[in-house]
């Protein structure tokens, strides 16, 4: 039997969930980043994820490590990043990409109000060549620091919280992205996890 505090907790998650971001995860090898990536994409009420791994194999995510944030975000798998992109352009998506490079433009002068997949990459490479030109925009979070970059997960977790406060500031987190029937199904799902 499920409580009425889990009824409206799972009802207010999904009237919040953003079909219109979301995260492409490219070859994260380290089941603990993947893991803290999913629970930030939860946080910010991403509805799924896209996962390529071409060079790595998808990590073997434990239920404790992700804190079950596997179970609330969806995961769409590719096989290619050409196929992921493709895929996300005909649905509409502008993808950005964390890039470390000479024409990356900074986290905070892009627009992540509107329908917006952004790209992470590996812990040791970084986001690969094909993604990083078939992206529509590079992007790096401005440091000041001695380091140059962050931990991938902490990276996801600054960016998609940078697109969070955008769409409260906005309004567009009040839009719900999901009709009155996709809920109802949706609740019946979740109500049985």
């Amino acid at each position: 039997m499920l409580s009425k505090r889990r009824q409206t907790r799972i009802e207010r998650t999904l009237r919040y969930r953003q079909r219109d971001l979301t995260v492409v995860i490219e070859n994260v090898h380290d089941p603990h980043n993947v893991s803290a990536i999913l629970r930030s994409c939860d946080a910010v009420g991403i509805a799924e994820v896209q996962l390529v791994y071409t060079t790595e194999q998808f990590p073997k995510i434990g239920k404790k490590s992700s804190a079950s944030a596997g179970k609330w975000v969806e995961r769409r798998k590719f096989s290619s990043i050409a196929d992921c992109f493709k895929t996300l352009r005909e649905e509409g998506f502008a993808i950005y990409a964390t890039h470390l490079g000479e024409s990356s433009s900074s986290l905070y002068d892009l627009d992540l109000t509107k329908k917006v997949a952004i790209v992470v990459g590996n812990e040791h490479r970084g986001v690969s060549e094909e993604a990083a030109t078939g992206a529509d925009a590079n992007f790096q979070i401005p440091m000041f620091g001695m380091i140059q970059s962050l931990n991938v997960s902490v990276a996801s977790a600054v960016t998609l919280f940078e697109a969070l406060r955008q769409r409260i500031a906005s309004g567009k987190h009040e839009c719900p992205t999901y009709s009155t029937q996709e809920l109802a199904q949706l609740f019946a799902q979740w109500k049985q996890k």
